[in-house]
C-alpha cells in the first residue's frame, strides 16, 4: 500500500511510533516544503534570462556567450521542470494511496533538479565573467562556483548522511 523503503534506507529518518503512512505523509510535506524554497529561485533565474535577449547589451555578445546562454536557459527550463515533477506526480497520482513511491520519485526529481539549477547557475556565472571579464577569468570563476556547487550541494550531505 504504501511502498517499500528505500534499500538501505530501513529506519533512517524515521520517527520513533511513527506509521509508514505517518512517515510518508510527513516525507511528502518536507519535501514540497524544500520545493517551495527551490522554485522562486529557479523562477527568478529563467524570467532574468528570458529578458536576456532583449536587452541592447545582447547584439555585443559572441557565439560563445550566446552558447552558453542557451546552456543556461535550457538548464534553468529543465530545472524548472523537475522541480514541479512531484507536485504533478502527487496530483496524478492522488489518492491512489502510494504515497511512498511519490516520495521516492519525488525525491530523485529535487535532486536531479539541484544538479541542473547547479549547470544553469554555473553557465550563467561564466556567460557574466566573460561578459564582463576575459574569458580566463570567466572559467576560473565558474570552475570555483562548481566545485561549491559539489561540495555543499552534494559531497558534504552525501559524506555526512554515510556517517549517519
Amino acid at each position: 500500500m504504501y511502498g517499500p523503503a528505500v534499500a538501505g534506507d530501513k529506519d533512517r529518518g524515521a520517527t520513533p511510533g511513527e506509521s509508514p503512512k505517518q512517515r510518508y505523509d510527513r516525507e511528502l510535506i518536507e519535501l514540497l516544503n524544500e520545493l517551495r524554497v527551490a522554485l522562486p529561485g529557479v523562477q527568478v533565474l529563467f524570467a532574468f534570462l528570458l529578458a536576456v535577449p532583449f536587452a541592447q547589451g545582447w547584439r555585443n555578445t559572441n557565439s560563445f556567450q550566446r552558447d552558453v546562454f542557451f546552456v543556461a536557459f535550457v538548464a534553468t527550463a529543465l530545472s524548472t521542470i523537475l522541480f514541479i515533477a512531484p507536485s504533478a506526480f502527487h496530483r496524478i497520482g492522488f489518492r491512489v494511496e502510494d504515497k511512498g513511491r511519490i516520495v521516492a520519485v519525488g525525491n530523485t526529481f529535487a535532486i536531479a533538479g539541484l544538479a541542473v539549477l547547479a549547470v544553469a547557475i554555473d553557465a550563467v556565472v561564466l556567460l557574466v565573467a566573460d561578459y564582463i571579464f576575459d574569458l580566463t577569468t570567466a572559467i576560473i570563476t565558474t570552475v570555483v562556483i562548481g566545485v561549491a556547487f559539489v561540495s555543499v550541494w552534494f559531497a558534504w550531505p552525501l559524506i555526512a548522511r554515510a556517517r549517519y
